[in-house]
């Protein structure tokens, strides 16, 4: 498949609406994607749960342009307040954009947003965010082209959405989507996610995710800058090839409903995205010590109880406790009584795995 597939045919229909709305969660990758090429393509596939109440609430207003001054004119509010230092990336990703969504040049955007999680909080806000944004530019194009067809209509959301944030185009179906070509996984691409196809274990079903927030500072590194820190990366062919084998491992695993494997693996991943973080030109370190502090907390209450808890991370200090829904009262209480002792004022939130974004 190639880009030419999401170039526009001609418009049939005058555009009448005046706004759209959106809601569009966040997610947390299994597998990790790490290190990109071209203009958002990855270097390995990935796979992600998509969340349910960690999500980007956003009102696209449009009306018909009067100054052409600059390429596009676009206004961003945040909770209401306007927020000029988000334009440029908006001006950015429209740039990126306007060969497959023309009309975009012929309208000054108001885009009202809100998160239902902290700013800045290490919660996957530009996914989330630009995934929303993506789905108010489709539900535009559907109106003046009503032909296109839901499948259409949400491979090139997930593709305009990937051109804006990567894990973007992982935020709009759920609760599991792949990104990038996989021999294994049917309809594949590096070009959008797509839902994953294959049987899934009730072990899996309704999976839980706790979000601890550790720091909530802004990032200490971006996500541009830590992705292009794997060209020339000493172990990135390692890397991108045991990602690949792990999807293949996981397609088995979520499959067989193995828990313990599932959480061998996902740990492994998250442990790997930092061990190359840390082993960079330069180099970082990501996690706090109290991230490290809550994982030892997870591994000794694991020991003891028996419960298939587990965490993953971003590229961050925060962490997320997964676990299957059955134990959801124990494992909240753990984490109210110990881990939160390790959150930045105690903060963290309980989410579960959800199926994706929504028109309002």
């Amino acid at each position: 498949m190639t880009i030419s597939k999401f170039l526009p045919s001609e418009y049939t229909q005058a555009l009448t609406s005046k706004s759209v709305s959106y809601a569009s969660p966040s997610n947390i990758a299994l597998v990790k994607y790490w290190g990109k090429q071209s203009v958002q393509i990855p270097k390995n596939p990935s796979v992600s749960f998509t969340l349910n109440t960690c999500k980007t609430t956003t009102t696209l207003h449009f009306e018909k342009r009067e100054n052409f001054e600059e390429d596009f004119e676009v206004k961003v509010l945040l909770d209401g307040k306007h927020k000029p230092g988000f334009e440029a990336k908006i001006h950015q990703f429209f740039s990126r954009v306007v060969a497959y969504l023309p009309f975009i040049r012929d309208y000054a955007f108001v885009i009202d947003t809100s998160n239902s999680f902290p700013h800045s909080s290490g919660i996957a806000s530009s996914a989330s965010g630009l995934s929303a944004i993506a789905l108010c530019l489709m539900e535009m194009e559907r109106e003046m082209q009503p032909s296109i067809n839901d499948t259409y209509f949400i491979q090139k959301a997930s593709f305009i959405a990937r051109l804006g944030s990567g894990s973007g185009c992982r935020s709009l179906e759920g609760p599991l989507v792949v990104w990038g070509e996989h021999q294994e996984v049917k309809g594949s691409s590096d070009l959008f996610g797509i839902s994953y196809p294959y049987e899934v274990h009730e072990n899996f079903e309704d999976y839980q995710d706790a979000i601890l927030l550790v720091d909530q500072g802004e990032k200490q590194v971006s996500s541009t800058v830590g992705h292009n820190l794997m060209h020339n990366h000493p172990f990135a062919s390692s890397r991108f090839d045991q990602a690949n084998e792990n999807i293949s491992k996981l397609i088995t695993i979520l499959k067989n409903g193995d828990l313990d494997a599932f959480i061998h693996l996902v740990e492994s991943e998250a442990l790997t995205l930092h061990a190359m973080m840390l082993t960079s030109t330069p180099y970082f370190i990501l996690m706090k010590p109290n991230t490290l502090k809550i994982i030892e907390k997870i591994w000794e209450y694991r020991r003891e109880t028996f419960i298939p808890i587990c965490f993953t991370l971003d590229a961050g200090a925060n962490v997320h406790v997964l676990f299957p829904k059955m134990y959801k009262e124990e494992v909240q209480k753990f984490i109210k009584s110990t881990l939160s002792e390790y959150c930045q004022d105690k903060r963290y939130i309980f989410d579960s795995v959800g199926i994706g974004a929504i028109k309002l």
